[in-house]
């Protein structure tokens, strides 16, 4: 089975990459090892060096897990929590439909 690459703009890369160091410095602030992260969030150590390293292939439980691990769960809820451009939308009224319209073939 081929695995699928994800591929990201390289701002949005370094976007994630951040996040996997900020993830590996609250780790080493903790004094907590990464196979003892790895354990508690149910995962192999190659997974929580590939989510410090920030490689997007991670699926978002996993981080979440690790984050979790950390006591920083309460920080993914701030995930576009502050979304300016959709209340500028919905305050001048435009409609935004619910789904994406279907592809043509």
């Amino acid at each position: 089975m081929d695995k699928k690459r994800t591929i990201l703009l390289p701002k949005t890369r370094r976007i994630i990459e951040t996040v996997g160091e900020q993830i590996k410095l609250a780790r080493l602030r903790r004094k907590l090892s990464g196979e003892m992260v790895a354990e508690r969030a149910g995962i192999g150590r190659n997974t929580l060096i590939s989510i410090e390293q920030g490689k997007p292939s991670v699926g978002i439980g996993h981080y979440l897990n690790v984050l979790k691990v950390l006591g920083l769960e309460s920080d993914f809820l701030l995930l576009a929590k502050d979304d300016e451009l959709g209340r500028k939308l919905q305050d001048i009224g435009i409609s935004i439909k619910k789904r994406a319209p279907k592809r043509k073939k």
